[in-house]
């Protein structure tokens, strides 16, 4: 099953791409070449290069950061933070999922 997901970058312009199950959205992301999503530590929580910010109404599905843990640090550095930030490198794509949006959170 292809797990649809949608990348809105801050104009309001949207890509969407399909993965498979167990993939991270930050490897779609990088697959559909989305800007503002780059994932230069290869998906090890070190950069924040692949913060994205969950939309509202998926936040309860996807969860918040633990507060304390490493993503929380790595997204301490980000200028662009807000209270559904994540790093995409900690998401994995499954069913329920699906129709997913995010919104780039990386200046492009």
């Amino acid at each position: 099953m292809q797990i649809r997901v949608r990348f809105r970058q801050r104009d309001q312009r949207t890509i969407e791409a399909a993965g498979s199950s167990g993939q991270s959205v930050r490897d779609l992301a990088l697959a559909a070449k989305v800007m503002g999503i780059l994932g230069e530590c290869g998906g090890n929580c070190a950069c924040g290069t692949c913060h994205v910010v969950i939309d509202n109404a998926w936040i309860d599905r996807i969860g918040r950061v633990v507060p304390g843990s490493v993503e929380d640090a790595t997204l301490d550095f980000s200028s662009n933070r807000e209270p559904n930030s994540r790093l995409s490198c900690q998401i994995a794509l499954q069913p329920e999922l699906d129709g997913l949006i995010v919104t780039v959170g990386n200046d492009v």
